[in-house]
């Protein structure tokens, strides 16, 4: 974007802070949608967060100083921080922001946008973070009941008491920032987290049960273009989870609504996910809540939530891009709120913005000394850590613009695989091209790819033009070729060159020629952009030499 368009966008937005409400809305942080791909809006702009999310327990003010100076070195433009409902409500009716106050102008102060992490009436499918009143009254408040008919961990879903009280101090949370947040410094909200249930597929109390036995709601039928009838009816053996993702979906989006009648910014709800491969016993994961197979039901359920989006722990490279696949779908944008903080997350970034994500966030990126192996790391290191701030600091310059051409569908992304039979090598099919990325090869010769000696392999393209890509990445090698060459069509590379953006601006910097082309374009650790102008030509067989004819 020219720096002149830039700046008048930015004047404009800042200008809107003066302006009545109904003028700042425009300015408030929004999903947009096109064409099947999505944008995060940010102070008018398209916006990639490049994010970090503390541990649990790191949202108290005295924290604060072991988060910042990880968060700098990552080079992050977001935080997602917890916000507990015990926390701002350890009272009945008495509301303490405190950590709010302090939390708001330390981001500011460092230049960082904040994603809030409600965690009200479900946190890892748990009431941990409820008030003591609320635990304590579990007739006010009543958990729910398994097929055995046992007092289950988890709260019910279909009580107003619990409904009503979580949503008042969700409401208050909203309020607040209304009144101290002009700035927009927090651009998205997270109510609950990983709902759902384990060790039971749905609630089994009397009140439950009642509504189970009743009809499957219309708005749930019209998604489904199913035939009306009770849930079993309608669901057979998926009956109950169904049951208990129209429960849990219908709940949150009444507190999310209630929300964003205060402050509309997007809303989206994370989930705890399922076996990416065939079907699990639905007791064994976090059955309600939105894994893949029951997204739908959170599209009819509720309206009010922006998106749903997976905690990947993978370290399955299959795995990891059939997740990405599930939640990028023309009705919701892919974001990564959660994904492992070891060494082999990292690369999972590239097809991840790849696939035209909002955001990428690893979680536990703070110095308090928690660790969630093994889903994460047993540690977080200098190496660990600057394999993430690398990718941060590539793309820092240009993730304006990575976003405008995510919103245009035109970015693609690839991570270094572990399954042997992918041989070391990934394909990308980018329309007239393909492009293919090895890796474990040296930068001069024809050697085979054996793959890197901790997979951290990692590309990323985006379109700019006809037949002109951005291509960056870490430890792959990259070819171009036509994806469906005509008879006698070849293809070459015009020119490459290295570079970066500047608000805005390509800056050039040098030319790739000779050897340093003449094997692929080989990223290695150094942090490298290059602009790649590709051109193809059709011929015909020429006339030998001295042929009279």
């Amino acid at each position: 974007m020219p720096r002149l368009i830039r700046a008048c966008l930015i004047a404009a937005a800042l200008a809107g802070l003066a302006q009545p409400a109904s003028a700042q809305r425009a300015s408030l942080p929004r999903i947009e949608s096109a064409g099947g791909h999505h944008s995060l809006i940010v102070d008018g702009e398209p916006f990639l967060m490049l994010g970090a999310q503390v541990n649990n327990s790191s949202n108290y003010p005295a924290m604060l100083p072991e988060v910042w100076p990880v968060i700098d070195e990552l080079h992050a433009n977001t935080v997602e921080v917890p916000v507990g409902w015990q926390q701002i409500e350890p009272q009945e009716g008495k509301f303490d922001f405190s950590f709010l106050d302090a939390l708001l102008p330390q981001a500011r102060a460092h230049h960082v946008r904040l994603v809030l992490l409600w965690f009200g009436t479900w946190k890892n499918t748990a009431p941990a973070y409820t008030p003591d009143w609320v635990k304590l009254d579990q007739k006010r408040f009543p958990h729910m009941i398994n097929a055995k008919g046992e007092v289950h961990y988890a709260l019910s879903p279909h009580y107003r008491s619990t409904l009503e009280a979580d949503k008042r101090a969700f409401v208050k949370l909203m309020e607040y920032l209304k009144k101290n947040d002009p700035q927009n410094t927090v651009i998205m909200i997270q109510p609950e987290n990983e709902t759902g249930s384990y060790g039971s597929v749905r609630d089994f109390s009397p009140v439950a049960q009642k509504l189970f036995d009743g009809p499957v709601p219309q708005p749930l039928l019209k998604q489904l273009h199913k035939s009306p009838g009770t849930w079993h009816d309608v669901f057979g053996k998926d009956a109950g989870e169904f049951f208990h993702a129209w429960s849990i979906a219908s709940y949150v989006n009444e507190i999310a609504a209630a929300g964003k009648a205060v402050k509309p910014l997007p809303m989206y709800m994370n989930a705890a996910l399922a076996s990416a491969f065939g079907r699990q016993d639905a007791a064994t994961y976090s059955s309600g809540g939105p894994v893949h197979f029951v997204i739908d039901v959170y599209k009819a359920a509720a309206p009010a939530i922006d998106l749903v989006a997976p905690d990947i722990y993978t370290r399955d490279h299959a795995a990891y891009l059939a997740y990405l696949g599930f939640y990028d779908r023309p009705d919701n944008a892919l974001f990564v709120p959660e994904t492992g903080n070891d060494r082999d997350f990292a690369r999972f970034f590239f097809p991840t913005v790849g696939r035209g994500s909002i955001g990428f966030s690893p979680f536990g990126m703070d110095n308090t000394g928690y660790f969630n192996y093994p889903l994460g790391g047993k540690e977080l290191g200098p190496e660990t850590l600057n394999l993430f701030a690398r990718n941060y600091r590539l793309f820092s310059p240009m993730e304006r613009e990575w976003a405008q051409w995510v919103l245009a569908g035109r970015t693609w992304g690839a991570a270094e695989p572990t399954d042997p039979k992918a041989e070391h090598s990934q394909v990308l099919d980018l329309g007239k091209y393909k492009l293919t990325a090895t890796f474990g090869q040296w930068q001069f010769g024809t050697d085979k790819p054996t793959g890197n000696p901790v997979p951290t392999g990692g590309v990323a393209v985006a379109q700019i033009g006809e037949d002109e890509y951005i291509v960056t990445g870490f430890d792959t090698r990259v070819a171009f070729s036509l994806a469906r060459p005509a008879p006698f069509e070849s293809m070459m590379m015009l020119r490459v060159e290295e570079g970066h953006f500047d608000d805005g601006k390509w800056v050039f910097r040098r030319v790739w020629n000779g050897d340093s082309v003449d094997y692929g374009l080989n990223f290695t650790d150094r942090e490298q952009v290059l602009r790649v102008k590709l051109a193809s030509h059709r011929g015909t067989p020429a006339i030998p030499v001295g042929n009279p004819n």
